[in-house]
């Protein structure tokens, strides 16, 4: 899992100040807010929110969607801050903050439910399917596998997230080398670095990346600088890792999907959505999700089209033993397009955990917590060690509360050092398997094959492709410092 223990270290030095105002914040509502930080209701706030995570990060064993301690944690918080403003007849502040973080989440959820609507559109109109039959029926050795799986693996989850990414190429290392498990463990490995990696130097590769480009910190072409650096932190463990793959070639498999009608053009509408989000961004000052929700219409129009001209044919296949033509019998031959049906397969556990991150972290920024630890990591460790320190925190939580605390602390930070969190924040999470959704999904997945311990084992070759990624941006990007 990528969740975040927000340590206040300064805050226990303030224990004893009495309520006093914060320093003017270009926050909207905290240049009149109260630093609540020595207060019962902060210790309240970070006691509520420690609980709520320990039922996080205890969700496999106890049963309980994260999204539910998460999103109670936040309301009480914003409770006990009400209370007290109201108390002191300021109760306008607390609200512009609450509806300041509110808004911030209503733009990442519109973002975030076009970009998976389109994935799961793709998904139904078998995209990804096709694309593992086709690799599992090239051939390829097994060394060959690694490196074909682990690039696209880069590649594909620069614009759909990392987990869906990695379960996909997971899924062509089991179907190719389920009779060698050394092969499939060290591919697992390989592709929660590469999709990890590849998520970081695109705004619609990682959550975190894009609410770093959402707040407007930095231009949508400058995340590209960081491919170089993106690349290195995946090619220099894949590389170690190469010597210890298996030689040979698994035996051969026969299995062939095709795309169902009109595949190809969604892939299309999403790539066009990308591009009017961009536009809507940069060209009109508008917010993303504006222009992505403006691309949710592309499809929904489409879906039109496939539904108006639908055949409830059954459709017709090639039988992969015989190559003759076959009609295929499954229930989904004769399902019609419909958007709404993506829109409600919906991972929304998660995107509700996410709306009670932003509310939790929102408001103990409102408390003044972030204020002091933000003295601490950008005053006393400088830049340059705080960020690097993000990637390796965000190997043991999740990295979304860690960056949304961040950006709501916003230190003053050249371009250079947001794209140097930016990266620490998107590949840390591969520092364990634990790290990141990728490495927590193939846990499951390929149970047993790819482990904690597996991954474990080639910890210093990743460690040292993180290292080499910051050293890699330092030297490319000098300029940005």
């Amino acid at each position: 899992m990528n969740s975040s223990r927000m340590i206040p270290f300064r805050a226990l030095a303030a224990a004893g100040l009495a309520v006093m105002p914060l320093a003017a914040s270009a926050e909207p509502g905290l240049s009149r807010s109260l630093d609540l930080s020595g207060h019962f209701v902060g210790y309240l706030a970070l006691a509520l929110f420690g609980v709520a995570y320990v039922f996080v990060v205890l969700e496999e064993v106890l049963e309980l969607r994260k999204s539910k301690p998460m999103m109670l944690a936040a309301a009480l918080i914003w409770v006990a801050i009400a209370a007290v403003y109201k108390g002191e007849g300021m109760s306008e502040v607390a609200e512009a903050a609450i509806r300041h973080d509110v808004l911030d989440y209503g733009e990442l959820l519109l973002f975030l439910i076009v970009s998976i609507a389109y994935i799961n559109a793709m998904e139904e109109r078998r995209v990804f399917d096709s694309l593992r039959s086709w690799l599992v029926n090239r051939g390829f050795g097994y060394r060959q596998l690694f490196w074909v799986t682990g690039a696209l693996a880069f590649f594909i989850s620069s614009v759909s997230n990392n987990m869906t990414t990695a379960m996909l190429m997971c899924a062509v290392v089991m179907a190719v080398g389920k009779d060698n498990p050394k092969f499939v463990g060290l591919s697992c490995v390989n592709t929660v670095v590469a999709a990890n990696a590849g998520g970081a130097f695109c705004p619609f590769g990682d959550i975190t990346t894009l609410m770093v480009w959402q707040k407007g910190i930095v231009e949508f072409w400058t995340f590209f600088k960081l491919f170089v650096p993106s690349v290195v932190n995946f090619v220099i463990p894949a590389g170690l890792m190469h010597f210890a793959v298996p030689k040979g070639r698994p035996a051969p498999l026969v299995a062939k999907i095709t795309m169902r009608r009109g595949a190809k053009r969604i892939v299309l509408l999403f790539l066009l959505t990308v591009l009017t989000a961009v536009g809507f961004q940069n060209g009109l000052q508008l917010p993303a999700a504006v222009g992505m929700m403006a691309g949710l219409t592309y499809l929904q129009l489409f879906g039109y089209f496939l539904h108006v001209t639908h055949s409830d044919e059954p459709e017709v296949g090639i039988d992969p033993m015989s190559g003759e033509a076959v009609t295929a019998e499954e229930p989904e031959s004769t399902f019609r397009f419909d958007v709404f049906h993506h829109l409600a397969r919906m991972e929304w556990d998660t995107l509700l955990f996410f709306y009670g991150v932003v509310l939790c972290v929102g408001g103990l920024n409102f408390i003044g917590y972030l204020h002091h630890l933000s003295d601490f990591l950008y005053g006393d460790l400088g830049a340059t060690s705080a960020n690097t320190l993000v990637g390796v925190i965000s190997a043991l939580v999740d990295n979304i509360p860690v960056m949304f605390a961040i950006l709501s602390m916003h230190p003053e930070m050249s371009t250079g050092q947001w794209l140097l969190v930016t990266l620490t924040a998107g590949v840390g999470g591969s520092l364990l398997s634990v790290g990141s959704a990728a490495g927590v999904a193939l846990m499951g997945q390929a149970k047993g094959v790819y482990t904690f311990v597996t991954h474990l084992k080639w910890a210093p070759a990743i460690v040292l492709g993180y290292l080499a990624s910051i050293g890699a941006h330092f030297l490319i990007n000098a300029e940005m410092f």
